[in-house]
């Protein structure tokens, strides 16, 4: 079920009404509404794949306890693999068993051998590798004796398959959440008028700009050797807001809807593209993903504490691992290894955390220094963009290629006067929220201004937007 989608516009006033009006007396039973919500939810998408998904749920619920009671370490780690490595087994096998299979005939071929591979037509589980993550946090997080392993199945379930952050997260930690769906919850007007905005606001971002940018970009990608340079640039820069627009769109829906149900979710988009540097960048991209590596594969590494190589090494391993997941092609890869290459810079200067305040904190508009660090980070980001959109490492490269001709000067032969305005729109929004939870919390207007300025994105949104229930890019993660 997608969020934008008539039969979410349904499913979720049903749900509200019966978690604040029939099953509002004991938490308990709100949160088994939300667990049979949840499943009903993703049952949608593919009913076999729930079985999965229940699985997963049996297992770190399981191997939680075990690791709790074990008598000592040596015991308590058995656990703790055969949760890792059952996980990682399933999400390898339909993430990556193809990829794998494929670069194994490729690099014997090369050596002159000749392998008939046995490739399997293999259906990714939506949201595997989101729910995937949050039981390794949760059972890692109880081996390390951060947490305490959970007794209840159905808040453990709860905070598993919670239905807004289930296919597309943002990837939660069991001490954020778990506390949160163990209490009674009381509903809270301004809670739930403001998840309301933040909702509209993703429904604008990602009907509005992203689906209008994604029928450009694809004719652009697709037909890169015969369209101009100019036509390329724009093609990178609109996939850039096209996959903020998509994936920030959906969490701040997911952020809001949760808010209606009196839960907050972790904060995953803080305004990345008015970032001066790539270190800043990556600490307001897709936040609960970064975060996760760094507290479960850099810092155990050995993180920053050892020398320079040893940094080096590790910012390497989790660009290029944060890479891999995003999916089974080299492309993923490279752009995780571009990203890594971007940040060195400011790693062996010591300037990775020089720019932690928000730009432009007390003035209206950015300083010139501050305008030319974001365009140039902007356009790195591109850069590493045209990577993960491209099909193949190969295309990506004549993509590049053919980026450096003479038409780079000509005027593109589609020009999008209508997403440029909007994007534009967007950008103004944002800026002047930059300080806030998400880009419609506006509070420096009066309540007459907020209210035209509320109905204003309403109207466009069913002017511009691009109905026809498309899928969120990250749906494919």
């Amino acid at each position: 079920m997608l969020f934008n989608s008539v039969n979410f516009l349904i499913f979720l006033p049903v749900v509200f009404i019966l978690y604040w009006f029939v099953f509002n007396k004991k938490y308990q039973d709100q949160n088994l509404l939300i667990l049979t919500a949840s499943f009903y939810f993703y049952a949608c998408w593919n009913w076999k794949f729930l079985f999965l998904l229940i699985f997963s749920i049996g297992l770190d619920f399981l191997s939680g306890i075990m690791i709790e009671r074990s008598g000592n370490k040596k015991e308590a780690k058995f656990w703790l693999l055969i949760s890792i490595v059952i996980n990682l087994g399933f999400l390898g096998f339909f993430k990556y068993y193809n990829f794998f299979i494929e670069s194994f005939s490729e690099l014997v071929a090369g050596f002159g051998f000749h392998v008939n591979v046995w490739l399997l037509k293999i259906v990714l589980p939506v949201g595997i590798s989101f729910y995937t993550f949050h039981g390794l946090s949760y059972v890692i997080d109880i081996y390390k004796k951060r947490i305490a392993a959970e007794r209840n199945f159905v808040d453990y379930a709860v905070f598993v398959s919670y239905f807004p952050l289930l296919v597309a997260g943002p990837i939660e930690r069991a001490t954020h959440l778990l506390p949160q769906i163990q209490k009674k919850r009381t509903f809270n007007y301004e809670q739930a008028a403001d998840g309301m905005r933040q909702i509209l606001w993703g429904f604008f971002k990602k009907m509005v700009i992203a689906d209008n940018c994604a029928p450009l970009v694809n004719e652009i990608f697709a037909h890169y050797q015969t369209e101009s340079a100019s036509s390329l640039v724009l093609g990178a820069i609109l996939f850039a807001f096209q996959i903020y627009g998509d994936f920030s769109g959906y969490s701040d829906i997911a952020l809001g809807v949760s808010r209606l149900f009196g839960i907050e979710l972790l904060k995953n988009f803080a305004f990345p593209y008015f970032s001066r540097d790539i270190a800043e960048f990556w600490r307001r991209w897709h936040i609960s993903l970064s975060s996760w590596f760094r507290d479960y594969l850099y810092i155990p590494l050995g993180g920053s504490k050892g020398g320079l190589m040893m940094k080096i090494r590790n910012t390497f391993i989790i660009f290029l691992v944060s890479g891999f997941w995003h999916g089974a092609n080299w492309t993923f890869i490279i752009w995780g290894g571009l990203n890594a290459l971007y940040f060195m810079p400011l790693m062996v200067l010591n300037k990775n955390r020089q720019n932690l305040e928000i730009v432009a904190m007390n003035t209206l508009l950015p300083s010139l220094k501050e305008i030319f660090q974001i365009l140039s980070t902007f356009l790195l980001t591109c850069f590493a963009w045209i990577f993960f959109r491209a099909g193949s490492v190969s295309q990506a490269v004549l993509y590049i290629k053919n980026i450096f001709s003479t038409t780079i000067f000509s005027v593109p032969s589609h020009f999008p006067y209508k997403i440029i305005v909007l994007i534009g729109i967007m950008i103004v929004i944002e800026w002047l929220n930059r300080t806030r939870f998400h880009g419609l919390e506006i509070r420096r207007f009066n309540p007459l201004i907020r209210r035209i300025m509320y109905v204003s994105i309403v109207i466009i949104i069913f002017r511009y937007a691009s109905f026809g229930n498309h899928e969120f890019i990250y749906f494919q993660f």
